[in-house]
């Protein structure tokens, strides 16, 4: 048996059934290209003038041939599948934490709340000196988190270096088997609304909602909203035992087309729903993905869900594993999914590439009209568009910057040696006095940030010298230039609300964990603000569905 990955469907395909497929011209031509293949690496290997790396060579060559295809079918080699696999099951043995490589030292990024790292006291921040007396100075951090990993049970001995500190300090840490929740936070909003946060779906995903949601309605709740921003799906056999609890028992939820007829399945509600009458409302952004997707996008074509927030992603595609040689894996596109109006939401066309070999976002005139349960004109191509379409501020640019270079970790992660108590999530605000720490915690490390302004505005200057507008047009060009050109203090003052949020996001990370920054972003949330009106006034919330 075998489990799709990011689709997590259960199916099995026999090798008789795929030689069938071939025939005798598609096997001649299979091994006639492989013996070219073979003979031409055993000359190369044998003759060229300089060492082959092989194994990078041929892993290389493997990538750019699945690449050509698309992003999702890829190959994994059994040094990467533990990482893989702790994708799409949550679990893996070890100290649970987050880690981050940065001019060649290891840093703890995120320890998760609850697990041994955390409650050993390690902290954003940290140095990782060594781990079981290995130095880790200059090393990867794929290479620490697999010495971080291990047997549940087992001890790993790590020296670590604090903030503002010259003596590393030194413990011990119990390995334990690591349950990464999926539901990184919920609790009751006003108007009785259950709220829950949905971070991926994994294989204890479903287990998790249902826990948050009947603890929900013990306390009364009236109304539930999903968050499934920022998710980037997974495995969706627990995202249709979601759908069952809100959906009556014999609703048709997905439907799943391959090559291979074999491969064809139909997904119907098997269960008698915990609530299938109780207001939903989903809230999804453009990084919403895959089973996330299937989750928004059945919901709104069986009008049992108001979908609040911006154009999903688009990922219409359904992925399984094979296994190779050697322990390692293919994970490989096998199938498209299709949702109950009938849409597929697959939003680039990886078949029909342009003649550079990229492939191109379908555009809407190309796509096709579908109707929801009630009769609601919805849409294939391009992901889900909700009911309610909030789209989502953009950023400065240098945000990018700051991020990249980890300037926002690396001050909290300072600062925070000073200020060991703040102020709980919901209460918590950005004063002028750590604004203008952080503006000079910038100012100190030289920050400079590219703009694609300046480097339009070159390209500019040199199409006016080759075409001879660079005398005439100099003043104008002077005026423009002077203008565009980066200015920090400037920047700080006018991006002050962005750049406090983000760093606000950031201390509540470090100080509360990834629950406390839900918290936080949830005060000034204009997606939130939009499902909470919708929810709350039932005659708004029930015409969406009468919308032909």
């Amino acid at each position: 048996m075998r489990k799709l990955l990011l689709t997590g469907f259960i199916l099995s395909v026999s090798c008789s059934f795929v030689k069938a497929q071939l025939s005798e011209k598609d096997h001649f031509e299979i091994s006639k290209q492989l013996d070219i293949y073979n003979a031409l690496f055993k000359e190369l290997n044998l003759f060229y003038v300089d060492s082959i790396d092989v194994v990078k060579t041929m892993t290389d060559n493997i990538d750019f041939m699945l690449k050509r295809l698309d992003p999702y079918t890829e190959y994994i080699p059994e040094e990467k599948l533990s990482d893989f696999l702790v994708i799409t099951t949550g679990e893996y043995g070890g100290i649970g934490t987050m880690i981050h490589s940065d001019k060649g030292k290891i840093y703890i990024s995120e320890p998760h709340e609850g697990m041994p790292a955390a409650q050993a006291g390690l902290q954003p921040g940290d140095v990782i000196v060594e781990i079981d007396g290995e130095t880790m100075e200059g090393q990867s951090s794929s290479y620490a988190s697999e010495r971080l990993k291990g047997q549940p049970n087992t001890t790993v001995k790590i020296q670590f270096l604090r903030q503002g500190e010259q003596k590393p300090r030194k413990t011990n840490i119990v390995r334990k088997r690591i349950e990464i929740n999926p539901v990184t936070y919920y609790g009751i909003l006003p108007e009785n609304t259950g709220y829950i946060y949905l971070a991926g779906f994994t294989t204890h995903s479903a287990q998790s909602v249902k826990a948050a949601f009947e603890d929900l309605k013990t306390k009364g709740i009236t109304s539930l909203i999903i968050d499934v921003r920022d998710n980037g799906g997974g495995v969706v056999e627990d995202c249709l035992e979601i759908l069952n609890y809100f959906v009556p028992k014999g609703n048709l939820l997905l439907t799943i087309k391959g090559k291979a007829r074999q491969l064809d399945k139909t997904y119907r509600s098997t269960q008698q729903a915990i609530d299938s009458l109780i207001p939903l409302a989903v809230l999804v952004n453009h990084r919403s993905a895959s089973a996330a997707e299937i989750l928004a996008g059945t919901l709104q074509d069986l009008d049992r869900a108001v979908i609040v927030g911006n154009r999903t992603y688009g990922k219409g595609l359904v992925q399984s594993p094979y296994q190779l040689p050697y322990n390692g894996q293919l994970k490989m596109t096998i199938a498209k999914y299709y949702i109950p109006s009938g849409r597929c939401i697959q939003a680039i066309d990886y078949s029909h590439r342009n003649d550079d070999g990229n492939a191109s976002y379908i555009p809407d005139s190309l796509t096709s009209v579908f109707y929801t349960s009630k009769d609601r004109p919805v849409r294939d191509g391009g992901g889900i568009l909700p009911d309610f379409i909030i789209e989502e501020k953009k950023m400065p640019a240098m945000v990018y910057y700051l991020d990249i270079e980890n300037l926002f970790f690396d001050f909290v992660a300072q600062w925070r040696t000073k200020h060991p108590v703040i102020d709980y999530p919901d209460q918590f605000e950005v004063t002028d006095e750590i604004y203008g720490e952080f503006t000079d915690f910038l100012k100190s490390k030289d920050f400079n940030y590219d703009r694609q302004s300046g480097k339009a505005l070159e390209s500019l200057k040199d199409i006016m010298e080759f075409e001879g507008y660079a005398d005439t047009a100099a003043e104008e060009f002077k005026a423009l230039e002077n203008k565009l050109k980066p200015d920090l203090d400037r920047d700080l003052d006018l991006y002050r609300s962005p750049l406090s949020n983000l760093l606000a996001r950031q201390i509540m990370k470090q100080y509360y964990f990834a629950k406390g920054e839900i918290i936080y972003t949830l005060r000034n949330d204009d997606i939130l603000k939009k499902a909470l009106e919708t929810l709350s006034d039932r005659d708004l919330y029930s015409g969406i569905f009468n919308k032909q």
